[in-house]
């Protein structure tokens, strides 16, 4: 038996079973470090007590920054996040030490990425790239078959790209960068820049949305030069406006012009489920 781990900025979804097909899941809102990882463990808990049987290995695909680094002292921390409160916390100590079991840390894009590509939209791919548009913007880059950690982890969120002003006089959202693609690109940016509670409430047909993919391509275009994926997946609240994927399509093409051959930009395969069961492939193999 399998515990799985999705933690976004936002909200957790927690899951238990033996395989993708017959996972158990809890949805609850990410609060403060201890009350979330506390309710984590009451979830397992409550599972292990009403099926007689212990989690054999739990796998974490969290928000970030994180240290994902097996060999660092600091392994299984949430480290410089916006996310008030969360800032240095423990998130997969207190779970290994409740359970006494292996925990699979990684982030959040990087788990959904390996779900995409074990049962999703990327199944069969050796080089691909996952990115969520959400609350926050962040991508997993699988390379060779393998996701890309180096020195911590991508932070594809933060790419710098090229920010028009006379178009877009919306100075940006990100703390840390101002403009870069998640400041200019998140919900959160475009609920800011249009005055609305979330991008959900723009019409399909509005302005919003022509910015919106305007960026976005640009970041797939940097990606598509830079790391040379087979595809680009684009999930994440924000992609839940289809519209977008058609225009993004042509403005990769256009900007690049010829000189490479666009890479497939398609939603997940797993829809909303890739990140879970990314956290469960993780700790499966863990």
């Amino acid at each position: 038996m399998i515990g799985a781990v999705e933690a976004g900025g936002t909200k957790i979804v927690c899951a238990v079973g033996t395989s993708p097909d017959n996972l158990v899941e809890e949805r609850f809102p990410t609060t403060t470090p201890e009350e979330t990882i506390g309710r984590i463990r009451s979830f397992f808990e409550a599972q292990q007590k009403d099926r007689g049987e212990k989690l054999n290995a739990i796998g974490i695909g969290t928000f970030g920054p994180a240290d994902i680094d097996p060999a660092s002292a600091t392994f299984g921390r949430i480290t410089t996040t916006p996310k008030e409160g969360w800032q240095n916390a423990d998130f997969a100590g207190p779970l290994r030490d409740a359970f006494q079991v292996p925990v699979a840390f990684d982030t959040d894009v990087n788990a959904a990425a390996v779900g995409e590509g074990k049962w999703g939209a990327a199944k069969g791919l050796s080089d691909y790239i996952y990115i969520t548009i959400g609350t926050g913007i962040g991508g997993g880059v699988v390379s060779g078959g393998n996701v890309v950690h180096g020195r911590m982890h991508p932070e594809i969120g933060h790419l710098l790209i090229p920010h028009d002003r006379a178009a877009d006089p919306f100075a940006g959202s990100c703390p840390y960068h101002g403009d870069c693609l998640e400041g200019l690109a998140s919900g959160p940016a475009i609920g800011k820049r249009w005055n609305v509670d979330g991008a959900h409430l723009l019409p399909d047909d509005h302005e919003a949305w022509t910015l919106q993919a305007e960026y976005l391509a640009l970041a797939c275009v940097n990606l598509t030069v830079s790391l040379s994926p087979q595809c680009i997946i684009l999930g994440g609240g924000v992609m839940e406006q289809t519209q977008l994927f058609p225009m993004i399509e042509e403005r990769v093409t256009r900007v690049l012009n010829g000189y490479l051959e666009a890479p497939a930009i398609v939603p997940p395969g797993l829809g909303n489920k890739a990140g879970i069961l990314g956290a469960f492939a993780l700790a499966a193999s863990s």
